[in-house]
């Protein structure tokens, strides 16, 4: 393969995988989507080191490495199976190497997310959903829809105010609890611990402990932990508010 289409191989490759790490994909699926790309152009051995915070990859036996820097993340599942169906496509010969990298340039150019209306909306069903499987009453429905739909708010105006994460789940778990005793005190709700656990739900880190546990079974022990660190010190900051609320209150 000439120098040119290394290099195109390459960018391609490494887009490929940043596109999925800055959508939380798990690690070994990152390498892996790289790895049979490389395999589809050549047989090329691709070898590659992924971490949270950067890629780097270069083909085994040459000098040529190229690497990408790491700094927003978020969980956007629909752009990782993007990358994996058109990797797939490329395998499948039904896609050349010019038109992957065109395809995953749009991909990582297709910032979009669910409106923040819909979000807050689907936080807020989540709670009322959760605290009823829990074993909840159905009086305690219409408040719980009410108090997670507004701690989800707080949570976005935080994170877009603070731009500190842990802080915006802080503060919104705070919100939570206070606005969760106040309803049982004033006789709108009736069980302020299980509108507590459906109202703060939605910030509870399930992907990231769930990425953590299969990155350190597939052998990705750094991302593994890191993952495994950022995800106790979510929960941690949701536990330290709830219990600082009960701790002002009782």
């Amino acid at each position: 393969m000439p120098e040119r289409d290394l290099d195109l191989l390459l960018n391609t490759c490494l887009l490929a995988g940043k596109i999925m790490t800055e959508s939380n994909a798990e690690m070994y699926r990152v390498e892996d989507t790289m790895s049979r790309i490389a395999s589809a152009s050549g047989n090329y051995r691709l070898v590659s080191y992924v971490t949270q915070t950067g890629l780097f990859i270069g083909f085994d036996r040459t000098s040529t490495i190229r690497m990408e820097q790491i700094t927003n993340r978020t969980i956007n599942l629909e752009r990782v199976v993007k990358v994996n169906n058109l990797s797939r496509k490329y395998v499948a010969n039904e896609l050349t190497l010019e038109e992957l990298y065109q395809e995953l340039q749009e991909v990582e150019k297709d910032r979009r997310m669910f409106p923040v209306w819909l979000q807050i909306i689907s936080a807020a069903i989540i709670s009322g959903t959760i605290m009823i499987l829990f074993g909840g009453e159905l009086q305690d429905l219409p408040i719980t829809l009410l108090i997670g739909g507004v701690g989800y708010i707080v949570y976005l105006c935080s994170l877009r105010f603070f731009r500190i994460k842990f802080l915006a789940e802080f503060l919104s778990s705070l919100i939570i609890g206070i606005a969760a005793i106040l309803s049982v005190r004033l006789g709108i709700g009736l069980n302020q611990d299980l509108i507590i656990i459906g109202c703060v739900m939605p910030l509870v880190p399930g992907v990231q402990i769930t990425n953590a546990i299969r990155d350190l079974l597939a052998g990705h022990y750094v991302s593994g932990v890191s993952r495994g660190t950022e995800a106790m010190m979510t929960a941690a900051m949701i536990g330290f508010a709830i219990a600082f609320i009960f701790q002002i209150f009782y």
